[in-house]
């Protein structure tokens, strides 16, 4: 099984800064794309930001200029950076995975969420 360990959540001033990390583990071939989402309360999951294995990088226009996403290959490890966070970035962030697993099974996981939560 594939298992996905997010860290780096919690309480940080408007305008603060944070950076979480989400490190994959188990029988991985490759991993293709790697991403955060996030979720508020009575709100849907939304896409944040992902990075292909070829270091391509999508983000959502409101985390655009404030939020970076790496990763790291050797150690299965994907990292989000955000700056300036404004009170509307409150949400549970979760981390997702893609790729193959043993056996070239096609895989996706999900971390199990950390909460980010901007407040004076």
């Amino acid at each position: 099984q594939v298992q996905l360990v997010e860290s780096g959540g919690g309480l940080v001033q408007p305008g603060g800064s944070l950076r979480l990390s989400c490190a994959a583990s188990g029988s991985i071939l490759s991993i293709n794309t790697m991403g955060w989402y996030r979720q508020a309360p009575g709100k849907q999951r939304e896409l944040v930001a992902d990075i292909t294995s070829g270091g391509s990088t999508n983000s959502a226009d409101s985390v655009k200029g404030r939020f970076t996403i790496s990763r790291d290959n050797a150690k299965k490890t994907v990292y989000l950076q955000m700056n300036s966070l404004k009170t509307e970035d409150t949400a549970v962030y979760y981390c997702k995975t893609e790729g193959t697993a043993r056996w070239c099974i096609p895989f996706a996981a999900w971390g199990q969420g950390t909460q980010v939560t901007v407040s004076s």
